[in-house]
């Protein structure tokens, strides 16, 4: 039985990954991130840490003539990476995936994994300015494969998706695998996906107990781009949308009891600059009596059902990245980065019932929202204002001529025959929990501790962390195809 080493280990994603595949723990961490290792010490505190340079560790005298079966390397992938953006590469962390040669060169691990972004393949020389010369783009890379070609290594490499192995994220990376023992390189077929078993989703990864607050009530008005992103994500993926992806609430006032609607797509790719948040536009059915509608602002479990009154959520992803609406709930998230950009958005949807058949679009507005719908004109000119629907006036003027449908005056939606108002938006950005639960991390896993003197890890370290990390699901399957191990064997049999 060989040694397990992870190199760049992180927070602890790709050994993660590799004691699950082997049912061992890694026996060497080495990260330069004193933070990152901590959380990697939490979690795996049988591994030897080592928190310095890959470059300053000696990997003979560290494996102490012992044989390595595997060792994983995740280099810093953010300077070849496309969201890197036009800020000149740095020759220094683009040449640290050499390091998995002198490994190869010192120990020869019998198994080589590496893994990076997709851009790794065009990895070549910089030209004179500290940019990527385009003309020589791949030239360093196909050096690197041929170095340990020289070592006597076979080296293969594809790009793969998370979420066909199990991860609710659409995360693609780049993976190297090399071997020198004579097996053959194998690559593990998906296990999730069509004719496969369901993607996971993005929603299965939220708290829904959490609030989401009103964009309508914020300290500071959201920036215009992105109130655009939320109208463009309302329309598209609630007003729009065939099936919006809906939760309902149910039992007593009190009791919080929740059941949630299944939803069958992974949540999209979570990378180290988290700018994902929750857009969840909330549908309450309410037959207005003296039972009050309750906003986004309070956490979504306490919206509870008596009799016939039931509240609705209808949830989407909004991504803060510019030119981008966001994704849908119900599919796996985008990849989640070292900075937040998802956030969930969420939008109260109200109907009237009961007696009720609703109202003609050229009444007053006070007759559609009797119970603390004060948002809907908001939401009105909301939309009036950030979508561009031109032949819409102003809210204070009569609403019959700011329909979305021909039978209410404010934007509505229908579901199975039943047109809703949308009478509020709530937005929140997505918590480290969640992000870690999208990287598809075991919900054990600690990101939360004391890092000494008294100081607890912050929400910016979590994020990065997670940003990072390798996602554990696709690890472990790219291990338990490719290394063996005996005392797993006998174990097995």
């Amino acid at each position: 039985m060989g040694l397990l080493v992870d190199n760049f280990a992180g927070g602890g994603g790709a050994s993660t990954g590799i004691e699950a595949a082997m049912g061992r723990p890694v026996d060497i961490a080495v990260n330069h991130d004193p933070e990152a290792l901590a959380m990697h010490a939490v979690n795996h505190p049988d591994t030897l840490h080592l928190c310095e340079d890959v470059w300053h560790v000696d990997p003979v005298a560290v494996c102490k003539g012992q044989p390595v079966d595997l060792a994983w390397f995740s280099p810093d992938c953010t300077h070849f990476s496309k969201a890197k953006g036009a800020k000149p590469r740095e020759k220094k962390i683009r040449g640290l995936a050499w390091v998995a040669v002198r490994w190869a060169e010192a120990v020869s691990p019998a198994v080589i994994i590496l893994e990076n972004v997709e851009e790794f393949k065009t990895w070549g020389p910089l030209d004179d300015g500290g940019y990527p010369d385009k003309d020589r783009a791949g030239e360093t890379f196909l050096n690197f494969i041929r170095s340990l070609q020289v070592l006597g290594y076979h080296v293969e490499w594809r790009e793969l998706r998370a979420c066909d192995y199990g991860a609710p994220t659409i995360r693609k990376r780049f993976f190297l695998v090399a071997r020198c023992d004579g097996n053959p390189i194998v690559w593990p077929e998906s296990t999730h996906g069509p004719g496969r078993i369901p993607y996971r989703t993005a929603a299965e990864c939220i708290d829904w107990s959490l609030p989401c607050p009103s964009i309508f009530e914020r300290a500071k008005p959201l920036a215009d781009a992105t109130c655009r992103r939320i109208a463009r994500g309302i329309v598209k993926y609630v007003l729009a949308s065939p099936n919006p992806f809906l939760i309902q609430y149910h039992g007593e006032k009190g009791k919080n009891d929740f059941r949630g609607q299944e939803i069958v797509r992974p949540i999209n790719v979570i990378d180290t600059n988290p700018r994902y948040a929750l857009v969840s536009p909330a549908l309450v059915k309410n037959n207005f009596g003296d039972y009050p509608f309750q906003g986004l602002s309070t956490p979504l479990h306490t919206v509870t059902t008596q009799s016939n009154k039931f509240a609705l959520v209808s949830a989407f992803l909004a991504k803060h990245y510019t030119g981008v609406v966001g994704s849908k709930i119900d599919e796996p998230i985008g990849t989640v980065t070292a900075v937040d950009h998802h956030s969930l958005v969420s939008a109260h949807v109200v109907r009237q019932f009961g007696q009720s058949t609703g109202s003609d679009c050229r009444e007053p507005i006070g007759t559609i929202t009797a119970g603390g719908m004060g948002h809907a004109q908001l939401v009105a000119s909301f939309l009036v204002k950030y979508y561009g629907t031109s032949s819409a006036q102003d809210v204070s003027l009569p609403l019959d001529t700011i329909t979305s449908r021909d039978r209410f005056g404010l934007v509505t939606v229908q579901i199975g025959g039943e047109d809703y108002v949308l009478a509020d938006i709530g937005m929140r950005m997505l918590q480290p929990r969640e992000l870690y639960r999208a990287q598809g991390f075991p919900e054990d896993y600690k990101i939360d501790f004391e890092i000494g003197g008294g100081k607890r890890i912050t929400k910016t370290a979590q994020v990065r962390m997670v940003g990072n990390s390798v996602c554990p699901p696709l690890a472990e399957a790219l291990v338990r195809a490719n290394v063996t191990d005996a005392e797993r064997e006998e174990v097995v049999a």
